[in-house]
């Protein structure tokens, strides 16, 4: 299935919505744009394997331009909107773009891309929602293009980059799946579609930006199985439950840091809409603090539902409501690939123990483009079809993951291991507190001491006072060597639009770097 299937079944029925605007893309508009934007790109002489880039905000013509990529048998990179004008050049160079689409209010971040070699020619770059100086307009192209059916769909896929919270993005370059895109399904859609219970009947709300991978791949997922996507341009938390009610929607996909700022509104606001059309609400990105998952379920029942994976998609770990209950912290266990977690000699370690999470699969699942060291550096020492990320974890005696942090995050203090998600998963739960993070600072002594930075809900001023009850309240609940040394008042988080806490810039600007 995709969506030419749904054309031809259900053409007028909405293949993506964006409330905002009002507009609705149908199954019957969205084949026939993407059909005319792949004639448009072949008619450039791209070809399988080759690249398209995507720099916009959730507009739904990105949706256009993906299936046309997808059923051309070509990479599709989604560039994160809020990036610098050389950030979004590195990029566009390194996955070699042949042809770049930007929407109109983002131009800033495209600013520079006619330096890109490949991108030099204006007929190599289009733009919507309005001009901009030296790309085509996209209306003017998709209305020139031949809408002839296409003679052959070799299936393509999604080539991302990963965040960059701790360095420069890493291209994720997954092999092309070498079938025609009416033979087979995704991967997304192999695995989390019959868990979840997508199909036809599905109204997915996405709250996420579309440069992401989990709100790329699941929208695509709606579109292949015939569903209805509601885009949200940007998650707010009352906008969020409004949409619910409106849409009547079925499934959803958040963060934790959505699920916080939902449970802080006012409990009269949060009663004041119906939720019940939901039956799955998804959660990923990052690890939840158990109180936080425990409190969404006595809200809206036991459909809370978690996956751990990564873009990489080296592997991935499932957790229902009822067994997140049971064993509160878990991200479940194994749904692709078989969990190891290994010793810095690369040894399995005993159920208890801190180590490496790596997923083994039949053979590795990606490759970081044009950095070969990465892709080692990714690779189990001893089995090169075991991959890591980088998060640290350990696994009980039953098999289920607990996530204690990413390695790059870990603070050594003293020769102690601290992870600060434990930290942060108790200061979150704090009335006063609307967002927060825990860092390593450099100390004389202890080569590194835990500090702890947090943004006050509305209404809370900051005071001594608080900060020492803060500490408190993280000491009553863990080790006392585990709890930040000092907890500071800040504004706001560097957080992206994803919700991924960006430590490394916060610990520049605390350092004054």
């Amino acid at each position: 299935m995709y969506p030419g299937t749904h054309a031809e079944t259900s053409p007028d029925k909405p293949a993506v919505i964006r409330p905002t605007t009002g507009e609705i893309v149908t199954y019957r508009q969205l084949t026939d744009n993407s059909t005319r934007m792949a004639n448009h790109l072949r008619g450039l002489g791209l070809a399988v394997g080759d690249t398209v880039a995507i720099v916009t905000d959730n507009d739904l013509r990105v949706f256009d331009v993906y299936w046309a990529a997808i059923r051309s048998g070509m990479y599709v990179t989604v560039v994160n909107n809020h990036l610098t004008a050389p950030e979004v050049n590195y990029i566009l160079d390194d996955c070699d773009a042949k042809v770049l689409f930007a929407a109109a209010n983002v131009a800033p971040a495209v600013a520079l891309s006619h330096e890109i070699d490949a991108l030099s020619s204006p007929d190599r770059r289009i733009a919507w929602g309005g001009p901009i100086d030296g790309f085509l307009d996209y209306a003017d192209v998709l209305a020139q293009a031949s809408d002839a059916p296409l003679a052959d769909q070799p299936r393509g896929t999604d080539m991302l980059y990963s965040s960059g919270t701790t360095g420069r993005p890493k291209g994720i370059k997954p092999t092309l799946p070498g079938t025609e895109i009416t033979e087979s399904l995704d991967l997304i859609s192999q695995v989390f579609g019959p868990v979840y219970g997508f199909g036809a009947d599905t109204v997915y709300l996405s709250p996420a930006p579309v440069y992401h991978a989990a709100p790329l791949r699941y929208c695509a997922m709606v579109n292949t199985l015939g569903g209805t996507v509601v885009l949200m341009d940007r998650f707010e938390p009352e906008a969020a439950l409004d949409l619910i009610q409106r849409y009547r929607v079925t499934h959803s996909q958040w963060v934790p840091t959505m699920f916080v700022r939902m449970l802080k509104l006012p409990a009269e606001v949060r009663a004041s809409y119906d939720v019940s059309s939901l039956r799955v609400a998804i959660h990923a990105a990052a690890p939840c603090p158990a109180e936080v998952k425990k409190a969404m379920i006595e809200w809206w029942g036991p459909i809370v539902n978690e996956y751990y994976a990564a873009t990489e998609a080296a592997g991935v770990t499932l957790i229902s409501a009822a067994e997140a209950l049971e064993r509160p912290g878990s991200v479940g266990r194994g749904a692709l690939g078989v969990i190891h977690v290994c010793g810095d000699d690369g040894l399995d370690l005993p159920a208890g123990e801190v180590g490496t999470v790596y997923f083994e699969r039949e053979a590795m699942p990606f490759q970081y483009h044009n950095d070969p060291a990465k892709t080692a550096a990714a690779q189990h020492p001893h089995h090169d079809n075991w991959a890591t990320t980088g998060d640290l974890g350990y696994l009980d005696d039953d098999g289920y993951l607990y996530l204690t942090d990413r390695k790059a995050f870990m603070i050594i203090s003293g020769g102690v291991n601290i992870y600060p998600q434990e930290a942060e998963n108790v200061l979150i739960n704090h009335p006063a507190v609307y967002d927060v993070a825990v860092i390593g600072l450099p100390d004389d002594d202890l080569g590194e001491v835990a500090a702890g930075f947090v943004q006050l809900v509305d209404g809370v001023e900051p005071s001594d006072a608080l900060a020492e009850e803060l500490a408190a309240f993280t000491r009553a609940e863990l080790a006392a060597f585990k709890a930040p040394r000092s907890i500071s008042f800040i504004d706001e988080l560097p957080r992206t639009p994803t919700g991924k806490l960006v430590k490394g810039d916060l610990r520049k600007q605390v350092l004054g770097l």
